[in-house]
């Protein structure tokens, strides 16, 4: 009889500069959309879970902030819970992008990691972008930098990760299932619907304003046919109170339109949601308020 295989299991956490595809990563090696994704950096403000169940493991995905300059004292949390994540996990996924030499961004994260005793597998994204020849000396670049454990080329928007997740279940201990087999993230239905009306704001509006905007839910109410949310945005300035709402309330509509619709896909109940838009000046330097919305968390 062949000796039956040990079960497999690890935490693995996603680092990288802000707007490189951690959160399209996610997604895809779920194959179902928990992160939000924006063409905009710095979009991802939490740790986020997600979880890969195979009969003969279990892998437990961080996405972390950006790793990035501080501007804010949000920004400082949020790149601390980032660089927290290297001593809690079995292996790092480093991203970088395919369509640009390592810049001082990287060369940040790298010296960063410099103390690290985790295995780092350096995933070079977006190749679907660039002609195939410029991967080579981009690969030889980065391997003068760090000694990472593999070099992997992949395209996280296009699904194409080769033979990533075989090499991450490899790579991981023997070790218990530490979710149940149907669980696919660690948050709450309340972060994912806030997350999805961010996510449309971010899409939706200009410049500045998504980076403004917190969403908190302020009432969540599960019926036998219906789910009611009552949900609160908050912005700076009331400028971009105005953004927000829209001519005649039309853009605040169109967020909570479509924000409405993937939280019914996500969550397979019908759902009725209202929004408000309120003025809190100065929101990103006020603890309490990064404590509502999960950035700063008690120990």
């Amino acid at each position: 009889m062949p000796e039956e295989q040990q079960f497999r299991s690890g935490f693995i956490s996603i680092i990288g500069r802000p707007n490189v595809g951690k959160s399209t990563l996610l997604n895809c090696l779920l194959e179902q959309k928990i992160a939000i994704i924006s063409d905009k950096p710095q979009t991802t403000r939490n740790k986020i879970l997600g979880i890969v169940n195979r009969p003969g493991s279990q892998m437990v995905f961080i996405d972390t902030p950006g790793i990035h300059k501080p501007q804010h004292r949000m920004n400082e949390f949020m790149v601390n819970t980032a660089l927290r994540t290297y001593g809690e996990v079995d292996l790092i996924l480093f991203l970088a992008e395919a369509t640009q030499p390592p810049g001082a961004g990287d060369q940040f994260i790298i010296d960063t990691l410099s103390k690290v005793k985790t295995p780092v597998v350096l995933l070079i994204n977006k190749i679907d972008l660039v002609n195939k020849d410029a991967l080579l000396p981009l690969i030889q670049e980065f391997s003068t930098r760090y000694q990472f454990a593999e070099i992997i080329p992949v395209s996280a928007l296009r699904g194409d990760l080769g033979e990533l997740v075989d090499i991450i279940e490899r790579r991981m201990p023997e070790g218990p299932r530490y979710f149940p087999d149907d669980q696919i993230t660690d948050q709450p239905e309340r972060f994912i619907v806030a997350e999805l009306i961010r996510e449309k704001v971010f899409t939706h509006t200009k410049e500045e304003i998504p980076y403004s905007t917190a969403v908190i839910i302020e009432e969540m109410k599960e019926e036998p046919d219906i789910t009611r949310i009552q949900a609160v945005i908050y912005v700076e300035r009331d400028s971009q109170k105005g953004i927000v709402i829209g001519r005649r309330g039309e853009m605040l509509k169109k967020i909570g339109t479509l924000a409405r619709q993937e939280a019914e896909k996500l969550l397979g109940t019908k759902i009725f949601l209202q929004l408000w838009v309120k003025v809190k000046k100065a929101w990103r330097e006020d603890e309490r308020m990064l404590r509502n919305i999960g950035i700063v968390r008690e120990e």
